[in-house]
């Protein structure tokens, strides 16, 4: 009994860990800055992306449900023609809104 709760236990552990979003090949392109950093960039829009904070009624890692937000905006910037990407909000049950922007030759 003792050996299936604790085989239980990992697998749990495990997939509160996974990401399931992977960074497309434009999404690889696309920076992470401040709002400081972006002064001379053209904002482009904004974009809402969301991921499951918890799995088989287990809440997820924070950090890692952060990071995987970060990739899916990362991978829907490009849709908006940007390629830098600024949090507008904090990650809440697995939600957060970035704004999105053109930093590289901002004009076009």
């Amino acid at each position: 009994m003792r050996t299936k709760l604790i085989s239980l236990l990992t697998l749990l552990a495990l997939v509160s860990a996974c990401n399931w979003a992977p960074l497309s090949k434009p999404g690889k392109k696309v920076r992470v800055l401040e709002l400081h950093e972006v002064s001379s960039c053209t904002k482009k829009g904004t974009t809402t992306v969301t991921t499951k904070d918890k799995v088989i009624g287990i809440s997820r890692n924070e950090e890692t449900i952060a990071e995987e937000l970060i990739r899916l905006a990362r991978n829907t910037a490009p849709d908006l023609n940007g390629d830098t990407i600024v949090a507008k909000t904090k990650v809440v049950d697995g939600k957060q809104t970035f704004t999105v922007y053109k930093c590289v030759d901002p004009n076009n």
